[in-house]
């Protein structure tokens, strides 16, 4: 492998929502993107899903890990296998849990069995380091973001905003040369997103998410539920921080008198709530909202987004990116910055002391 210049690393996510296996390559030299490449999506059907679902919130070792863990590399081994000319692997594996200041972070699949598998140099085991040295272990995706804005030529504080399980929000000013420069990025998790519409459609009527956010687009919005659901601790503490997908378990009793699409409509604003308190904590004003992730798609959410924030809110489309597969192609770009010793979260963006470089790197 080239010690300088842009080589092609693969990258691959598998978010909280549980939707499937996002993979991309990204050609980067680990500072500035020089093009992006081919992507591939494998999907969780519903048995592998539950498998992986009964697993949240364990640890090594504990009931249902190994059993996830083996469906992880399964899936992901079938999806990455299908590229060709990759120097590097970004494998994150799939969070069952997440306490940075208890347990720490355990993100389930071994990529020393993927590096033996594809071939190639696998770097995994992204949050472990940050976690131990005092982070949050998230997110993780802000350096990217930098660099996205960067590629994108933009010349103006922005805010990307993934709306995964978990939502999470990244301000960037482009105008700063690198990520782990001071002024350059300030990021968090903002609170629930996906998850929780995804958790109330699986229990009242049997489906994997509300498509489009069509049912929650014909429902009322709860107002009182929103603002007892602001009241929460999470939103009165400063970022850095980092949430684990069951963070907030009321959200589903809180709406358990609602009707569905009044159900689902509250959730949804909540997540918008969410995301409209953390941007009070932005360091400059931004004009727009740059949204990836699976909850872009869900109509309702994003004008919840649009009403609560009262900036522009965009898909990353709007600027050439392609939101389903930004988390994955932030884990080709970060490979590459662990393989060449360049730090991959800063005290911006996880809270961590110094800026540091993650993961492990298994060969082949």
């Amino acid at each position: 492998m080239r010690v300088t210049g842009a080589i092609w690393a693969l990258g691959a996510m598998s978010g909280t929502s549980l939707d499937g296996v996002d993979a991309a390559m990204v050609l980067t030299d680990g500072h500035s993107i020089a093009e992006f490449g081919p992507d591939a999506y494998r999907v969780y059907t519903d048995p592998e899903r539950a498998v992986i679902r009964a697993a949240f919130g364990q640890w090594p070792g504990e009931a249902g890990v190994a059993e996830a863990a083996e469906l992880v590399e399964t899936a992901h081994a079938q999806v990455l296998s299908r590229f060709s000319g990759v120097d590097v692997v970004g494998f994150h594996g799939q969070t069952l849990a997440h306490d940075p200041a208890g347990r720490g972070t355990h993100q389930a699949g071994n990529g020393a069995l993927l590096a033996g598998v594809l071939g190639v140099p696998v770097v995994w085991d992204f949050r472990s380091t940050d976690v131990q040295l005092g982070g949050q272990g998230a997110p993780l995706a802000p350096f990217f973001h930098h660099a996205c804005a960067r590629f994108a030529g933009l010349t103006a504080p922005v805010a990307f905003l993934n709306l995964g399980g978990v939502g999470n929000l990244t301000w960037v000013d482009p105008r700063v040369a690198r990520p782990d420069d001071p002024g350059a990025l300030m990021a968090f998790d903002t609170g629930p997103a996906n998850a929780p519409v995804n958790d109330l459609m699986l229990a009242r009527r049997g489906l994997a998410q509300d498509a489009g956010g069509a049912l929650a687009a014909s429902g009322t919005v709860d107002e009182g539920v929103v603002t007892a659901f602001l009241s929460h601790p999470y939103f009165f503490k400063m970022p850095p921080k980092s949430l684990d997908r069951n963070d907030f378990p009321g959200q589903l009793p809180a709406v358990a008198h609602l009707p569905d699409a009044d159900a689902a409509a509250t959730l949804v604003a909540c997540a918008a709530a969410a995301v409209a308190r953390g941007a009070e904590h932005f360091p400059l004003p931004v004009a727009r909202v740059l949204v990836c992730g699976g909850g872009r798609h869900n109509a309702a959410l994003m004008a919840q987004l649009a009403l609560r924030l009262g900036v522009s809110v965009e898909p990353v489309e709007a600027i050439g990116l392609n939101g389903d597969m930004l988390e994955a192609q932030a884990f080709a770009y970060l490979a590459v910055r662990v393989m060449r010793g360049l730090p991959t979260s800063g005290p911006t963006t996880t809270g961590v002391r110094a800026a540091v470089g993650g993961g492990q790197i298994s060969r082949p």
